[in-house]
């Protein structure tokens, strides 16, 4: 049987699904939407250095033990229809969490219309990237803030075979709940998968109404072998 195009595996998840774990668990899992080649094909784009704007060394700014690469424009298929096709529905739970956060702050409902409002906030360079981490590898906790504005959630996506390419390397997520101790997250994921979270807030429901919850995420150490991911961010940068 053929595959469907990616817009329509993306397009047929189970978005009311999708929000009510991100409401409830502060993070949401998708089935594994991209097949093996084409986790293996963006994986491979690692190494082609030319199609990046930007390297960080994790040590050097004491991030971790890694790397990461941002992509340069123009940003390669299928990353961009990843990008596109997974921002509009987001851009609908993100909405509802700025209401019940009391936020003024409203997302258009294309990604090039937000890209646009990024410009005129200067930031102007685009944000998906590719991790790299092996043995020893890890990320400390952090949240991706580029300038003034930040879209409110945000995905990674699982490149490499747990358990056959690595051991370890969980994706970690950290709560910081006020006036309580900070809650954590240990989340594996399959080839092909993706991981949905907030990137610095999210509204929890408490007895008088909404509260904030601060995120951060991270990736725990890599106790041995190779580990890509995909992070797909979709506010640019200065």
């Amino acid at each position: 049987m053929k595959l469907k195009s990616l817009s329509e595996r993306i397009g047929a998840l189970d978005w009311t699904g999708l929000e009510s774990d991100l409401n409830t668990r502060g993070y949401a899992l998708t089935p594994p939407f991209l097949s093996d080649g084409e986790c293996a094909a963006i994986a491979a784009l690692y190494e082609r250095e030319s199609l990046f704007r930007k390297t960080v060394i994790m040590a050097r700014h004491s991030y971790g033990e890694g790397a990461y690469r941002y992509f340069a424009e123009p940003v390669p298929e299928p990353v961009v229809t990843i990008r596109e096709c997974l921002y509009g529905p987001l851009a609908v739970i993100a909405n509802r969490w700025a209401e019940r956060l009391r936020m003024d702050m409203r997302y258009p409902s294309s990604i090039d219309e937000y890209r646009a409002r990024c410009e005129r906030a200067g930031q102007t360079h685009p944000t998906p990237l590719i991790l790299d981490y092996h043995e020893g590898g890890y990320n400390c906790l952090h949240q991706d803030v580029y300038g003034e504005l930040a879209f409110s959630i945000q995905a990674a996506g699982m490149l490499s075979r747990p358990g056959s390419d690595f051991e370890g390397g969980e994706f970690l997520l950290v709560e910081q709940r006020p006036r309580m101790q900070s809650r954590g997250e240990a989340v594996t994921l399959e080839q092909g998968q993706f991981i949905v979270f907030p990137n610095q807030l999210r509204p929890v429901a408490g007895s008088r109404g909404d509260y904030r919850v601060k995120v951060r995420h991270g990736v725990s150490r890599i106790r041995s072998g190779h580990r890509r991911t995909l992070g797909i961010i979709f506010h640019d940068a200065r």
